[in-house]
């Protein structure tokens, strides 16, 4: 493998996701696998202003501020393509917590299919691999609530909100093709899918 291999991970809150990065992580490094683990949201150095935005979306809901968010993530996501991505080693395997297959959970005004659109159009690099991360809404709503910080969304505030936010993610995993892991059993189980799915696409 001559070039760094992009696997994003993307859910809604609460799907365990995080648990499975940590679990895929471990595996491959015990296969010898250089792995680099990366998030969005601390790659990102405008940050503070988007997430200014999105609190201020949440109080005002309107498409055009939505708009201006999803804009804002896809300038975001150039950036990190630009001056993150190519750092990294070039035999490494990339793991980002999330990338711009999120926003179809989270946007609620703007259809995916413009925000998609919206990165490709700024050159935001394309995974190799997406891995869309679910679980019955009802189960990650029970699990997210549960975490020492709470839910922690701006976005996302009652488990109504949580079903929409999981049937939306769930149709853009169909329409796109991305690989879908229902993470409801065991860790393990879930790992073993997302590595071999991650082998699948391994150059040589």
């Amino acid at each position: 493998m001559n070039r760094s291999l992009f696997i994003s991970m993307d859910g809604p809150k609460g799907t365990g996701k995080t648990t499975l990065l940590e679990a895929v992580t471990k595996a491959l490094r015990a296969d010898n696998k250089k792995v680099i683990r990366l998030c969005e949201r601390n790659c990102d150095p405008y940050r503070g202003e988007t997430m200014a935005l999105v609190n201020k979306l949440a109080r005002h809901p309107s498409q055009d501020l939505e708009f201006e968010v999803c804009e804002r993530l896809a300038d975001s996501r150039t950036w990190i393509s630009q001056h993150v991505l190519p750092k990294q080693p070039p035999d490494s395997i990339i793991l980002i917590d999330r990338w711009y297959p999120s926003d179809a959970a989270f946007r609620r005004l703007v259809p995916f299919a413009e925000i998609l659109q919206l990165n490709l159009d700024r050159n935001v690099r394309v995974p190799d691999l997406h891995v869309g991360v679910v679980t019955a809404p009802e189960i990650s709503w029970a699990r997210a609530v549960a975490r020492t910080r709470g839910l922690g969304s701006t976005v996302i505030h009652n488990q109504e909100e949580q079903v929409a936010c999981t049937q939306a993610f769930e149709r853009a995993i169909a329409d796109q093709g991305w690989v879908l892991c229902r993470n409801e059993g065991t860790i393990e189980a879930s790992t073993r899918q997302v590595v071999s799915e991650i082998y699948r696409v391994l150059p040589g």
